[in-house]
């Protein structure tokens, strides 16, 4: 079994920057912002100069609630090089939600963005927070939050009331080199340094706490399932905020010493094949929504895609159409697919480069280096044997260190012989080559993004008209599954479909809003009393003339 790599995430870039001393690093095609390694070190060292001058202890949670930026990137790296932990937030986020994860994941410092698609990120925060009454030029400190002692902007000189990028970069020319070789020096690749939030069954985001050694090790073997060396570079269409961009993007590109090549702040499919034309990309990332985007364009064809040869798709399965489309008009004959979640850094398995296609359309491959995986029956407590359907489950170097301050949730997932559940339902063939054939939970997959029920379920019975509410996930051809809601109001209560969605509007995250509500007076029920999903799923299927998405 391969060694795993025993660094740091300051230490790899390091390295990293030393021997790639002429090689470009990173790049914004639509920001024409480029970095050389050396530059990336260097701005890095100095970001992360500027955090010790405002006493930024190892281990203190720094959050970042941003869009896709040269900042977010250089963050990453920075913190980690003073051991802070980084705490991603999904820049989708409103109010209330960005509440909750701000006071639960104790974060002292949060850097911002100003704008997310349509959504003023800065006026989100702000809902937090109140005027003084009697000088409405400053503002009180947000409610409940006493550990958040500072906001820092990125791409933005309005909003004088909080610190901005470049005061950070001043604040540095007081701290020494060998002041922040001092703070490296007390690191360990086996630290915590990166939090991820993922949504749980309970109906609130759990953060899960990955390790230098988790994340670097998973991106350095997912570029190996893609044959990746020096020659390569790669697109990152997808966001930071989530592992797919600042694990397997970042960090892999940073391992390999290759260009990572970022088309815009969010994603935009014509900026996407702009970039792969410009910078001759060889590898590229997405869910299969954004590559059906990318396919659509009416100028497809004036782009020239012949760099393409590999990447990750993830998030959702490929249909068998969509795959060879990508191989013949694309050029990426050597596409991978990846499975996982968060809470194991995230990939567990991996199609490679050179599997034939029938592999790479209707498997999730076989595992990642150094990790273990085993079908397992929830019920018998038996290890399962070759097609025979069961939770599938890994072992590895990769696994979190558990949920942040949630001790018995971290015991569901994770079990005493250190043993990652996933809640998906698998089988494995002879050739140790996995397939997801279902889903213990019930989790929502709209496009890639992670919908559980009971997070949206807990939102709606915030409103006073609701007596009974169950979210479920329904076939859509364009994201693979909608939300659907079901609702019994309360006696004497109305309300319509569009008003309970206007309802939801600014409080949830856009891509949470369902897409369908319907109002009963009664649900499927077991005998003893639980309300049967399935059946819902069934009857709003039949009601709604959805088919199931191949």
């Amino acid at each position: 079994m391969q060694e795993l790599i025993n660094k740091t995430l300051g230490q790899l870039l390091d390295s990293t920057a030393l021997k790639c001393a002429g090689k470009d690093a990173l790049v914004f095609t639509d920001l024409n912002y480029r970095l050389t390694y050396p530059e990336f070190k260097k701005i890095t060292d100095e970001v992360a100069k500027g955090l010790l001058a405002l006493h930024i202890k190892k281990g203190e949670h720094v959050g970042v609630f941003a869009v896709n930026s040269p900042e977010w990137v250089i963050l990453q790296f920075a913190s980690a090089k003073i051991g802070a932990v980084l705490v991603n937030i999904n820049p989708a986020l409103k109010s209330h939600e960005l509440k909750y994860i701000l006071e639960q994941g104790d974060i002292t410092t949060l850097f911002i963005s100003e704008f997310f698609k349509n959504q003023n990120m800065i006026e989100v925060l702000q809902g937090l927070q109140v005027n003084n009454s009697n000088n409405n030029k400053h503002i009180q400190p947000i409610h409940d939050l006493p550990l958040l002692k500072r906001v820092i902007t990125i791409r933005t000189e309005k909003y004088s009331e909080f610190m901005k990028w470049d005061d950070l970069l001043s604040l540095a020319k007081n701290i020494s080199d060998e002041d922040l070789a001092e703070r490296e020096n007390q690191l360990t690749p086996e630290d915590i340094i990166n939090i991820q939030y993922t949504s749980g069954t309970t109906g609130f985001p759990k953060g899960a706490q990955l390790t230098h050694l988790g994340i670097l090790n998973n991106a350095y073997y997912g570029g190996l399932n893609m044959n990746l060396t020096d020659k390569d570079s790669v697109c990152i269409p997808v966001p930071l905020y989530h592992c797919f961009g600042c694990v397997l993007g970042t960090l892999t590109c940073v391992n390999y010493g290759i260009k990572m090549v970022f088309p815009s702040d969010v994603f935009d499919p014509k900026k996407t094949l702009e970039s792969i034309h410009k910078e001759k990309c060889t590898a590229v990332y997405g869910v299969p929504t954004m590559f059906i985007a990318e396919l659509a364009l009416e100028d497809f064809n004036k782009y020239d895609l012949n760099s393409l040869r590999t990447g990750i798709i993830a998030g959702a399965p490929c249909p068998m159409e969509l795959m060879k489309q990508l191989i013949e008009k694309m050029n990426l004959t050597e596409i991978t697919i990846g499975y996982g979640f968060t809470e194991a850094s995230p990939l567990i398995t991996q199609t490679r480069y050179n599997d034939p296609l029938e592999v790479k359309v209707g498997t999730v491959g076989k595992p990642h280096q150094n990790v273990k995986v085993k079908i397992w029956d929830p019920e018998s407590k038996r290890d399962l044997g070759s097609n025979e359907p069961g939770e599938l489950c890994a072992h590895g170097y990769n696994a979190m260190k558990g949920y942040y301050k949630l001790p018995e949730k971290t015991k569901e997932v994770i079990d005493t012989e250190g043993w990652m559940h996933t809640g998906d339902l698998a089988t494995v063939d002879e050739n140790g080559v996995y397939r997801i054939v279902g889903r213990i939970k019930d989790m929502i997959i709209r496009g890639g993004e992670n919908i559980y029920p009971a997070e949206v379920e807990e939102f709606f019975m915030t409103n006073p008209k609701v007596e009974i509410v169950q979210v479920v996930g329904v076939p859509d051809e364009k994201f693979g599954e909608q939300v659907a809601v079901v609702i019994k109001l309360k006696s004497n209560e109305t309300w319509t479909e569009e008003e309970a969605k206007k309802w939801c509007c600014g409080k949830i995250a856009n891509y949470k809003i369902p897409c369908y509500i319907r109002f009963v007076n009664d649900f499927p029920m077991t005998a003893n009393g639980k309300i049967q999903k399935y059946k819902l799923r069934e009857i709003l299927k039949e009601e709604l003339k959805l088919t199931v998405v191949k």
